[in-house]
């Protein structure tokens, strides 16, 4: 049996005040596996992002736990959690993130700086990525001189240089025509069954949801219903066809078709 990576207990996130409150997220738990490939959906205002930036500690939620392999996150001292944040979490952006001043190269190398990873271990890193996610030609473009997809694939190198425990991916298609969104679905999903990667995804999309081995659906800051692709009898179609099901139940659909 498969160990839990992630555990989100009763998790809240209230904002303003009794009179006028707004429950982004009302009491959510759920658990992830090591190596999972999880997506997280719902329409607009449902609560999927602030549940990623409170894993993310980007945002402090207003009750409930969040444990990384049983240690929760919001006891940790500040080395543990520089640690967390930098080596554990690795946070793949909608809007790409990058720096206009740097060239590719540079802006996938700049977390290896910053945590004193080897020169040599460093080239190494960088070089198997860029092959994987078929981004050679760009590294010593700047991001002005790059399109979209090739954009984020720069960033989803950066997520992972540091090889992280986790991947926390918002929205990474929302930029993305659908042609550069079913490749970088593609290449997620490959790193997921190669090398194991355990990511979380929050997603609007039900093709690149299709994507994913287990989905769960939020609103109102609530978990609505959970999906889980069964294999290997369920193609990918088959089980964007069940999302899309849920979706219009939830009163969404999808912007990309397969």
């Amino acid at each position: 049996m498969k160990d839990n990576i992630l555990q989100i207990d009763s998790l809240k996130k209230y904002y303003g005040k009794a009179d006028s409150e707004t429950k982004a997220l009302d009491g959510i738990s759920f658990q992830v596996i090591q190596g999972e490939f999880l997506g997280i959906m719902g329409s607009s205002g449902s609560g999927k992002s602030t549940l990623l930036n409170c894993i993310a500690t980007v945002i402090k939620p207003t009750q409930g736990r969040i444990l990384l392999k049983g240690k929760e996150i919001s006891k940790m001292n500040g080395r543990e959690l520089a640690s967390y944040r930098g080596n554990v979490i690795g946070y793949l952006f909608q809007n790409f993130e990058l720096l206009d001043n740097l060239t590719g190269r540079e802006n996938i190398m700049l977390p290896l700086s910053m945590h004193n990873v080897s020169e040599k271990e460093s080239e190494e890193r960088l070089l198997k990525l860029a092959s994987y996610l078929e981004i050679e030609q760009v590294l010593d473009k700047f991001p002005t001189q790059m399109s979209g997809g090739q954009k984020q694939r720069i960033a989803a190198a950066r997520a992972l240089i540091l090889k992280p425990e986790i991947v926390l991916a918002d929205e990474p298609t929302g930029a993305l025509d659908s042609k550069n969104a079913r490749q970088l679905m593609a290449k997620l999903e490959g790193l997921n069954r190669d090398e194991r990667s355990t990511i979380l995804m929050v997603t609007h999309d039900s093709n690149a949801a299709s994507y994913c081995q287990r989905i769960l659906f939020i609103q109102d800051g609530k978990i609505f219903h959970e999906l889980r692709r069964d294999y290997p009898e369920e193609t990918r179609e088959q089980f964007y066809e069940r999302i899309l099901n849920v979706m219009a139940r939830l009163g969404g659909g999808s912007n990309n078709v397969l």
